[in-house]
C-alpha cells in the first residue's frame, strides 16, 4: 500500500493517526512563572487531529530560557500546566511530544537567574538582538561552559524528559537545532573548544549523543525523538562542512533506535530556492529509523515526498498555526485560513486561538 499523509504509523511507542505532523512552534504565550496556561492548552487541543505534536521548545533549566513567556519544564507549577496540555489533547484524541531546550548564548542577562552571562560552547557573540523583556538588546558575549560542567547540563535533560513523562506527554523531541545550545556545539563556528568536546566532528558531537542516551535511558528510547537543522543560520551559525557533520550525527543514531528524527531542511521561513546546500537524500539513505522532514511543504509536496519514500511524515509549521483543522481541509481539499503573521509572538487569543474551522 502506498502511504501518504492519512496513513497511520508506529514511531517508536507512539501510534500516529496520521501522518501529518505539527512542528515545533515558539509562541510567547505562556503566564507567570513561564508556566503552561489554559490558553496553551486550548491551542494544542484545537491541533489534536493531527498525527503527532510537537509542542512549543520548552526549557530544561532556568539558564535555557531566552524569550520571554516560553513555557517551561523545570518546575513542579511547569509540570502541572503541561498536565492540563497533555489531557486536552489526548481527551481529543490526539498525541503530543514536548520539545526539550536550552538556547546557550541565544539569550541575555536579563532573561537569566541572578543576571548572569548566557552560556555557550565557546565565548563567541552572535551577531543580531534580543528582546530582554522591556527593549531589544544586543546579545552578549557568553561565557563558555567548562567540561566539569556539562554532566550537569546533560542531567538537566534527562530530568526535564522525566518530567514530561510525569505531565503526560507520549514522548520528547530533544531540540539539537535551530542555533541553540546543542546545535552550538556541533557546529564548527560556534564551538572553538580544545577538549573532549571541540574540534573534529566526533568531539563536536559528543555532547549530543551524551544528551541523547541520558534521555532514552530515562523514558526509553522509543518515546524519544531529536530536531536537527544542518543548514539554518539562525542564530548566526554555521558549519564548515555540514554534510560531514550531520552524517556522522545520523550514523550515530541509529545505534539509538529513536522514535524518531526531525530534519528542518533549508532555514525556516526561507523560500526553497535559497536554502543552503545539502543532500537530504542521503540523509534518508543512510539512517534507519522514522524520519520526518520539515519546512515550506504545502499537501501536494508533502504528499509526493512520503509515496516517494523520503520520509515518513511531514511536519507543518505556519499552516497549522493559521488551520487547526489542517489535517480535515487536506482531506476534503478545502481553501486555507490565511496567516496573520503580526499575532505569531503576541495577541494572547488573537492568531492563536480564534481562526476558525471548517466547521463554523
Amino acid at each position: 500500500m502506498m502511504t501518504d499523509l492519512f496513513t497511520p504509523a508506529q514511531f517508536g511507542a507512539i501510534s500516529l493517526g496520521n501522518r501529518v505532523v505539527m512542528s515545533s512552534l515558539t509562541r510567547c504565550r505562556a503566564g507567570e512563572g513561564n508556566v503552561p496556561t489554559d490558553l496553551i492548552a486550548e491551542y494544542y487541543r484545537q491541533r489534536a487531529s493531527c498525527g503527532l505534536i510537537l509542542t512549543e521548545a520548552a526549557p530544561v533549566c532556568a539558564e535555557g530560557h531566552g524569550y520571554v513567556r516560553t513555557p517551561g519544564i523545570h518546575t513542579d507549577a511547569q509540570i502541572a500546566g503541561w498536565q492540563k496540555v497533555t489531557s486536552a489533547v489526548h481527551a481529543a484524541g490526539g498525541k503530543i511530544a514536548l520539545q526539550l531546550w536550552h538556547v546557550g548564548r541565544i539569550s541575555h542577562p536579563a532573561l537569566q537567574p541572578a543576571g548572569k552571562l548566557p552560556v555557550a560552547p565557546s565565548a563567541i557573540k552572535p551577531a543580531g538582538k534580543v528582546y530582554d523583556g522591556k527593549t531589544m538588546s544586543d546579545y552578549v558575549t557568553p561565557r563558555a561552559l567548562e567540561a566539569g560542567e556539562l554532566p550537569a547540563l546533560v542531567a538537566a535533560y534527562a530530568q526535564a524528559a522525566k518530567n514530561a513523562m510525569d505531565a503526560g506527554f507520549d514522548g520528547v523531541e530533544v531540540h539539537a537545532g535551530n542555533g541553540y545550545l546543542l546545535d552550538q556545539f556541533l557546529r564548527s563556528s560556534t564551538n572553538q573548544r580544545d577538549d573532549a568536546y571541540g574540534g573534529s566532528k566526533e568531539k563536536r558531537a559528543r555532547l549530543l549523543l551524551e544528551v541523547m542516551d541520558a534521555v532514552c535511558h530515562a523514558i526509553g528510547n522509543d518515546r524519544t525523538g531529536l530536531r536537527l537543522s544542518p543548514v539554518t543560520t539562525f542564530g548566526d551559525i554555521s558549519d564548515e562542512n555540514p554534510q560531514a557533520t550531520f552524517d556522522h550525527v545520523v550514523t550515530e543514531l541509529n545505534s539509538r533506535r529513536l522514535a524518531f528524527l526531525d530534519i528542518l531542511q533549508g532555514t525556516g521561513g526561507a523560500p526553497r530556492d535559497t536554502w543552503l546546500p545539502f543532500d537530504y537524500r542521503h540523509t534518508r539513505a543512510i539512517y534507519t529509523g522514522n524520519l520526518i522532514l520539515n519546512n515550506g511543504y504545502d499537501f501536494a509536496s508533502a504528499q509526493a515526498d512520503l509515496q516517494a519514500g523520503h520520509a515518513d511524515a511531514i511536519a507543518f509549521g505556519r499552516l497549522l498555526i493559521s488551520n487547526p483543522d489542517l489535517v480535515e481541509r487536506f482531506r476534503l481539499g478545502a481553501a486555507l485560513n490565511p496567516l496573520d503573521e503580526g499575532t505569531l509572538y503576541a495577541g494572547e487569543e488573537k492568531g492563536y486561538t480564534d481562526y476558525p474551522r471548517l466547521a463554523a
